[in-house]
């Protein structure tokens, strides 16, 4: 699968708690406008971000959900208001998970 392609990359998973970022924030995003120019800037600002583990473009109410991992809301505060200051937003709404009922980077290999 690696000579494929299937295989991109081999990571190690750490202990979240352990490593200090055990709070896990889903940002739901609003953008204010549908241009591939402000699309390009999110992708950009959020790829500086080392707090943003995963982000996603969405159908339905938001229109992209960063993953945001951190030890706690002080945190998770200070990424949002550096996040605010770099671009606009028509609306920012947050979840904190209360639990992590699954979490899993295996994928089902049934389709290959």
């Amino acid at each position: 699968m690696e000579e494929e392609g299937i295989i991109r990359r081999r990571v190690a998973l750490i202990d979240r708690k352990k490593a200090n970022i055990a709070i896990t924030v889903f940002m739901a995003v609003k953008a204010p406008r549908h241009q591939v120019e402000w699309l390009d800037a999110f992708k950009r600002i959020i790829s500086k971000f080392p707090e943003i583990t995963e982000a996603y473009r969405l159908t339905g109410d938001a229109d992209y959900l960063p993953r945001i991992v951190v030890p706690n809301i002080d945190a998770y505060d200070d990424v949002y208001k550096r996040l605010i200051t770099q671009l606009d937003f028509s609306d920012i709404s947050s979840s904190i998970a209360m639990e992590e009922m699954k979490f899993t980077t295996a994928v089902p290999t049934d389709y290959i």
